[in-house]
């Protein structure tokens, strides 16, 4: 099976982490201060806060927004439940707008209609590795006094019109196992707002600024140095990573673009995709339905997943929760019944790039 994700390692983090280990202290320390150090500097960005993972990265975010009740945060449906969990969690109310079928991404014009005298925050995700058009967010944003919160668990350097993802105001981004950069679970918060961090350092160690000495209710988000360590050597090489994301994602949009029934992602104008998911649509035109695909696929030897199966607000937990406040959102209701993310990760060969598009074209009937 060519797996849909792989998780590799080499010498560089062994050599780290055993530093590390051989020192003593392995709880948040300078190896933390390294990682947010050169995260922020290669992705040009005042301020990263590392934590323990990207949803905690989403609540503290919130929280040091100081929302308080009644106060609406509007975001997509079409993402992983940790956006709207870390919503209701800073006891926010979670509103939605529609999506965008080029990108995946939350639609502006439909945001800029659900934007209530509630609304205090706009939490765009930008899916897959792509970003966002924030243009028109950032726009609307200064034009009704909003604050900007990027979801960005899964687009690490990804770019906007030569501008990274998480420099808008607050970023977040996830260092879960199969993220583009990863330290097993963790999280970054960025922001260029130097008061702001300063609140995310001290709410992150339990609201000490030193110890004993405390200025807010706070929390444990800190960050070990056993993880960081491992994400440091990936920064370094971040570069060549994403080249060859790159460069496995053109070889498939060249093999599957005339596939009847299958719409290839592209990376649209002016932004930088860094490819975390490579996320087809088996539309109604296919010969197959998108999970007979996925089950075809499989039966080859080719991984795949649907990300996601449903609307994040379409699960009972949700349905009926007072704070979830549900809306049409028809381009991602159709949206949610087609994707399927194939393999785009750094593992490939060529062979496996072609044996990929075998399948796919003999699953699609192409």
């Amino acid at each position: 099976m060519i797996p849909i994700t792989t998780v590799q390692f080499g010498p560089e983090e062994e050599e780290l982490v055993l530093e590390v280990l051989r020192s003593g202290a392995v709880a948040q320390g300078p190896k933390v201060a390294q990682l947010e150090s050169r995260f922020a500097e290669l992705f040009g960005i005042p301020h990263a806060v590392a934590v323990n993972n990207g949803t905690t990265a989403l609540v503290a975010a919130l929280q040091v927004l100081d929302l308080k009740p009644g106060d609406e945060v509007i975001t997509t449906p079409f993402t992983f439940a940790a956006t709207l969990n870390a919503i209701l969690e800073a006891g926010a109310t979670a509103t939605f707008a529609d999506i965008r079928a080029d990108d995946f991404n939350i639609d502006p014009a439909s945001l800029a209609e659900r934007v209530t005298s509630k609304t205090k925050v706009l939490l765009p995700v930008h899916l897959y590795g792509q970003m966002a058009d924030m243009d028109p967010i950032q726009t609307l944003a200064s034009e009704k006094g909003l604050r900007i919160l990027e979801d960005a668990a899964q687009s690490h350097g990804a770019s906007y019109n030569g501008r990274y993802a998480g420099s808008y105001g607050l970023g977040t981004f996830s260092l879960y196992a199969t993220k583009n950069i990863t330290t097993g679970e963790g999280g970054l918060i960025t922001t260029n707002d130097d008061v702001l961090a300063d609140k995310l350092r001290v709410l992150r160690n339990q609201g000490m600024r030193s110890r004993y000495v405390y200025e807010m209710a706070g929390h444990n988000y800190r960050l070990t140095d056993l993880q960081a360590a491992l994400g440091i050597p990936q920064l370094e090489r971040y570069e060549d990573t994403v080249s060859t994301r790159r460069r496995n994602a053109d070889r498939l949009i060249e093999g599957l673009a005339d596939v009847p029934g299958v719409v290839v992602p592209r990376q649209l104008e002016g932004r930088g995709h860094v490819w975390h998911q490579f996320t087809i649509r088996v539309t109604p035109e296919a010969r197959v339905s998108r999970d007979e695909f996925v089950a075809r696929l499989a039966e080859l030897g080719i991984g795949s997943g649907v990300y996601y199966p449903k609307l994040v607000f379409d699960y009972d937990a949700y349905r009926n929760h007072p704070r979830v406040v549900i809306s049409d959102v028809p381009v991602a209701e159709q949206i949610v019944t087609e994707v399927v993310s194939l393999p785009v990760n750094t593992s490939l060969t060529d062979t496996d790039l072609s044996e990929i598009i075998a399948a796919v074209r003999t699953v699609a009937g192409a």
